[in-house]
């Protein structure tokens, strides 16, 4: 019974991994039945082993052994550390004490040491020294090694970790065999490399010791207490043969620090980063750490129980055990069945439980706030791409993607990255998807560098910023885009940028940038600058505004069958300015003749060149005249439908395509041509030619005042000189130093030319006692008076005090104003200044002579105007009158009956949440003006009026007699005609400026009548100059210098300087500048194209114009369906709309952008009779004035020598007239 016992029992506590040795076992107790009786005890200890190792022939486990090993390790190593403290204190103390007997001595003996006797130094104290020394070396040269602070410290901790992780594989590996086995360290490769590793580990660890400031709690430390664990068993494992299996998952531990080794590696960068991996590396270092301890427990069992209530459970069972132990769930098909697992699982389930509940939940939050736009961008092969960003709407990205990627444009193969720091929402987000080939969103910020990167900033083309143009602080909007531009120049300083600023001010700034450089492409579209500067253009010749915002402005043509004012505005709108290398075929011609031909052949309008001098300046020149000839690889400006139109310029060949009349038949022939890239134009630039006599300019000596071509009476009465480009064309200067004119002061005056005002019939001028002949006043004008800023460009004056130009009501309205501009300003104190000199700037430009001037009277808060005339002070014709602009008194007081134009601005607009209020108190002004009565006896006082003065009307002159029987009405009596623009912030709030028109409130802002009229202006309109720059910056070179009259590069850096204009004494240079082009509105049904004015077509009225007196018109302003009326009106009218509708089915496609003008609809019918009055802005069709915009290529100094048709159709003789006019 003894034996049986004995084998049972042995039975049980062999293990359940290999049944041979189970069997060899029992038959061992077998056969020695009284050891089995004698020693039980013994028979407990049995284990398996395998055959090829010859284990200890007891069998007996050794697991003590190992955990002995770091037991020992670990609590001898600490039990030294506290004694060598424990010393160290009691030295130091004793010590102590010593350096107290030391110091009094050295009180007592401080006399000697007075007399200069030295103290030997003791020989110990120096080896002491020399021994800290070294000690200190060794120390720093190990923090060195192990720090991530070199390349080699990085190298070590990068190479521990993967080590580390490299035995955790291998403990993954051994823990599929039992936990204790028998095993040949010569013969077990995994054994060897765990060794190998291990050594390292231990090297490793002595460097940390050596470097560790405070040894007890390095010795204390999560990574030490690892090692300790770890690497003394394998060295145990190689000296008894066998392994145990034991404490290694504890190298698990070392996943902790998996994000600093992602830091060390430069991997981690955000702080969103780190902590998710901390998160994740905890959590799972914690979990695989307790599966492992687990895993050890129920495989070996309980010590106290003899190790008989194990069970076999894989290490991977355990991982799962502890997942659903730390989640609660708790299936019960794997448990812990020991008591060590049991009361493990009782404490870790608390803390497990805790961490899975923060952790979890918070790393889920961390991956799904991860930014879904927070990529890179993948630049693509052959295709270019551009960075937008800034201020990223879904109105100001859709706005831009509608006009960038119009299909007018030719092929955009262009990728748009947008580039925000705030995700998109999900209208914005459609929409990218819409354009997903094209359009790229990434989350981020430009002041970000690795943003930057991330968009591929440096191989982008340019670089475009978005302004919040609502904002309603544009200060600190521009500052914002300032610091964007600072940023990108800084990352990548030969970036393009183009930004837009709402301060014109703010433009300054810019400048400072080192990197910041116009000629290579860097532009600032200013939107205060050009929306003031398109109303004051609308000042000059109304409807101007509205033309030159469809020619930037990208828009497909829409067919109306019905012949409506629509019909022929949507041929206009869908035309776009564009750019395009002449061919070769044009080489040698004169401008007129090549505008003429593009005109005819091409169906092209061509209103303009970048000109190349000698000095290898580009310039812009539009409509040069007949003097200049074209050279190879010229560019012209076209107005064209889009861009594959404007190619025909390009392909056009004498030989191949002189007989063909269908322009869509004009394509690339193949005769041998030249092609030209920008770099090569440039090269083979040659210098014009004089007209006369084919030599260069420079060696010209023939330049004078000739009249070429039929002359006839109208042309005597406009003699145009042929003279250098700088005297009579307009030119935009791309560079800083300009040169001189080419014709001497001198020669100036004796040079005869048409004077006219900008806006009036040619033939009809009011006279002026400087220009009579003989007077002596031309002679005794002082050219020491500083008339002209010092760039030439605007008429100045000395700065006046605000006080003196303020007006009351009685002043104002004993001043007797007429002819001038009404400005009604709404704001106060606190409003954002919107720049008022921008608007008075193109009023005041040099190219109009003084009396030409417009007076400008601002209607307003004295104190919001106060904070605006430090930029107006040195304008002259500048008055105020404070007041309000809803005030009837003081519209009254400024005879607003007797204005060329009332312009209505609000600073007040932006402060405003609600966008149907931002524009109130400009609708209540213009609801209010259009609402007035003005009593007829006004009339007595006549308008000495020149902008949209109908021929006739000038009762000043001596002569005011009708001229071909033309008189004006005497006077306004409603408000409805008198011509308004408004300003507006949102580009709904149109539909509240006109009562009567029949506008949808969806309807886009160009499509309404106010805007097609002249009468409205939104800023937004100014969002399509971002992509035309991009595609073409001379375009907003030309817009910016023919809207704002003139300011250039160097002007900006002079008011970068003083924020003010500087006065300047008149030069030949200054003066030169003053000769350029300047827009005007004509009169059709007299003057000079009065026989076009009765069913005369476009095409005729451009061809002479072009041709006779080398004027340019490009555009068309008439009155809304005024044939439509009835149909004896249309009869009547037949001759009105044959010019501006143009019915000829040849000459319609040759028509530019027509405007129309305003509709009265309850005006009083007038009678028409021979001698019959004409209204201006009335809905009759006999009464209806079309008027062509032309520019007119002639010199200032040219100009103010007017003919002037008298009753009798006597002519005045061209007359003379120095430079300092005013």
């Amino acid at each position: 019974s003894l034996r049986m016992s004995s084998n049972i029992h042995a039975n049980h506590l062999s293990l359940d991994a290999s049944s041979s040795s189970s069997s060899s076992s029992s038959s061992s107790s077998s056969s020695s039945s009284s050891s089995s009786v004698h020693e039980p005890k013994m028979d407990a200890l049995i284990i398996p082993v395998t055959m090829e190792v010859p284990c200890d022939s007891r069998g007996q486990r050794m697991w003590w052994a190992f955990l002995a090993s770091s037991m020992v390790t670990f609590f001898g190593g600490l039990f030294i550390i506290l004694l060598w403290r424990t010393l160290k204190y009691l030295w130091t103390v004793c010590c102590h004490c010593g350096g107290k007997t030391k110091e009094a001595q050295k009180i007592n003996n401080g006399s000697s040491q007075a007399d200069g006797t030295l103290k030997p130094v003791d020989e110990k104290e120096e080896a002491v020294a020399a021994e800290v020394g070294w000690m200190t070396s060794v120390k720093d040269w190990a923090g060195v090694m192990i720090s991530a602070q070199t390349l080699t410290g990085r190298v070590l901790v990068v190479l521990v970790f993967a080590l580390s992780i490299g035995a955790l594989v291998i403990y993954f590996i051994d823990s599929s065999n039992p936990i204790e086995s028998c095993q040949n360290f010569y013969k077990d490769f995994t054994l060897q490399i765990d060794m190998a590793f291990n050594v390292f580990f231990l090297l490793y660890f002595g460097l940390r010791f050596i470097a560790a400031n405070d040894k007890l709690w390095f010795w204390l430390e999560v990574n030490s207490v690892v090692d300790f664990f770890t690497v003394p068993p394998v060295f145990v494992s190689v000296y008894l043969n066998r392994s145990w299996l034991g404490l290694r998952f504890l190298r698990a531990l070392r996943l902790i620090q998996f994000s600093e080794i992602l830091q060390f590696l430069n991997i981690l960068k955000t702080s969103n980063s780190i902590k998710l991996v901390n998160l994740l590396s905890i959590f799972i270092s914690t979990w695989l750490t307790a599966a492992g301890f687990i895993h050890l427990v129920e495989n070996s069992g309980d010590p106290w129980e003899n190790f008989q209530n194990n069970q076999a459970l894989t290490y991977w069972e355990c991982v799962y055990l502890l997942m659903v132990t730390m989640s609660t769930v708790g299936y019960g098909d794997v448990y812990a069945k020991t008591t060590l697992g049991r009361l493990f699982m009782v404490f870790f389930i608390l803390g497990g439980l805790a961490m899975f509940a923060s952790y979890v939940p918070e790393i889920i939050e961390l991956i799904g706030n991860r930014k879904k736009y927070g990529g890179s961008y993948s630049a693509v092969s052959g295709r270019k791409h551009i960075v937008v960003c800034g201020h990223i709407t879904l109105e100001s990205v859709s706005n831009f993607l509608k006009d960038f990627l119009h299909k007018d444009r030719d092929d955009v193969n262009v990728e748009i990255v947008f580039l925000h720091n705030i995700s998109p929402n999900l209208e914005l987000e459609a929409l990218f998807k819409r354009h997903f080939t094209q359009v790229e969103f990434y989350q981020g910020s430009v002041l970000n560098p690795h943003d930057l990167a991330r968009v591929k900033i440096e191989s982008a083309d340019a670089c475009l910023i978005l302004a919040n143009k609502y904002c309603a602080d544009p200060d600190a909007e521009d500052a914002s885009n300032i610091m964007r531009v600072i940023s990108i120049k800084n990352y990548h300083p030969k970036i393009r940028i183009i930004t837009q600023m709402l301060q014109y001010h703010n433009k300054a700034h810019l400048l400072n940038i080192p990197s910041w450089n116009w000629k290579e492409g860097d532009d600032a579209i200013c939107l205060a600058e050009l929306k003031l500067g398109f109303i004051a253009q609308s000042c000059l010749a109304q409807g101007l505004s509205t033309m030159l915002a469809n020619l930037f402005s990208m828009r497909s043509f829409i067919k109306i069958e019905e012949d409506t004012w629509q019909k022929y505005y949507l041929e206009g709108v869908s035309n776009e300015m564009y750019t395009e290398y002449l061919s070769s075929a044009f080489v040698g011609l004169s401008f007129p003749t090549v505008c003429e031909l593009c005109f005819v052949k091409l169906k092209l309008l061509m209103i303009a060149i970048e000109y190349k001098s000698a000095n290898r300046e580009s310039r812009i020149l539009i409509n040069p005249g007949n003097h200049l000839k074209i050279q190879e690889g010229t560019l012209g400006f076209f107005i064209a439908s889009d861009a594959k139109e404007v190619k025909r310029a390009f392909f056009y060949c004498k030989a191949c395509h002189d007989d063909i009349t269908d322009p869509k038949r004009i394509k690339k022939c193949g005769c041998k041509r030249l092609i030209y890239s920008k770099m090569s134009i440039y090269k083979r630039m040659r210098r014009a030619c004089c007209f006369d006599c084919g030599r260069s300019e420079r060696d010209c000596s023939c330049m004078s005042g000739r009249v070429r071509g039929n002359v006839d009476t109208l042309e005597r009465a406009f003699p145009l000189s042929s003279v250098s480009v700088n005297d009579c064309s307009t030119s935009f200067r791309a560079f800083e130093d300009e040169q001189p004119s080419t014709l001497s002061p001198k020669k100036k005056q004796r040079n005869g030319g048409m004077r006219n005002s900008p806006n009036s019939s040619p033939k009809l001028m009011r006279h002026d006692p400087l220009l009579i002949p003989g007077n002596d006043q031309i002679d005794n004008m002082d050219s020491n008076v500083k008339k002209y800023d010092s760039t030439g460009m605007f008429h100045w004056c000395a700065p006046k005090e605000i006080e003196k130009v303020i007006l009351t009501r009685s002043e104002a309205a004993m001043t007797v104003l007429s002819g001038h501009v009404v400005v009604c300003i709404f704001g106060d104190v606190s409003s954002a200044l919107i720049g008022l000199r921008n608007l008075v700037m193109p009023l005041r430009a040099s190219n109009f002579h003084y009396h030409e001037l417009k007076h400008i009277v601002f209607v307003g808060s004295i104190e919001y105007l106060k904070r605006e005339w430090e930029t107006l002070h040195n304008f002259p014709k500048v008055s105020i009158l404070p007041g309000t602009p809803l005030s009837r008194a003081d519209l009254r007081a400024v005879n607003i009956n007797l204005c060329d134009m009332c312009v209505i601005l609000s600073a007040n607009q932006n402060n405003i949440d609600d966008t149907s209020l931002q524009d109130k108190e400009c609708i209540l002004a213009s609801l209010n003006i259009k609402s007035m009565q003005f009593d007829d006896s006004i009339g007595v006082l006549q308008a000495n009026s020149q902008g949209f003065t109908p021929p006739g009307m000038d009762r000043s002159s001596p002569d005011n007699s009708p001229v071909h029987g033309m008189l004006r009405q005497p006077s306004i009596t409603t408000g409805v005609n008198i011509p308004i623009i408004t300003e507006l912030v949102n580009d709904t709030n149109v539909q509240f400026l006109d009562q009567d028109d029949d506008d949808d409130p969806d309807t886009e802002l160009y499509l309404t009548q106010p805007f097609a009229c002249g009468t409205a202006f939104a800023v937004s309109v100014l969002d399509s100059l971002m992509s035309a720059t991009y595609f073409n910056d001379n375009i907003l070179t030309l817009i910016r210098t023919l809207v704002t009259g003139g300011a250039t590069p160097e002007l900006e850096a002079l008011i970068a300087e003083e924020n003010a204009l500087r006065g300047g004494y008149s030069t030949p240079q200054t003066l030169a500048n003053r000769d350029r082009c300047r827009v005007a509105q004509l009169a059709l049904l007299d003057g000079p194209f009065a026989d076009l004015g009765d069913g005369g077509c476009y095409g005729d009225l451009f061809c002479k114009a072009l041709k006779t007196y080398n004027m340019l018109c490009f555009g068309i302003y008439r009155l809304r369906d005024a044939h439509l009326s009835t149909p004896s009106q249309c009869t009547k009218s037949k001759k009105s709309s044959s010019v501006h509708s143009i019915p000829s089915t040849a000459n319609r496609q040759n028509r530019p952008k027509s405007r129309e003008s305003r509709d009265k609809q309850n005006a009083t019918r007038m009678n028409r009779m021979g001698q019959a009055e004409k209204k201006w802005f009335t809905d009759e069709p006999d009464n209806a004035y079309p008027r062509n915009i032309q520019i007119k290529p002639m010199s200032t100094h040219m100009a103010n020598q007017i003919n002037q048709y008298k009753s009798t159709s006597s002519l005045i003789p061209p007359i003379r007239e120095v430079e300092d006019e005013c």
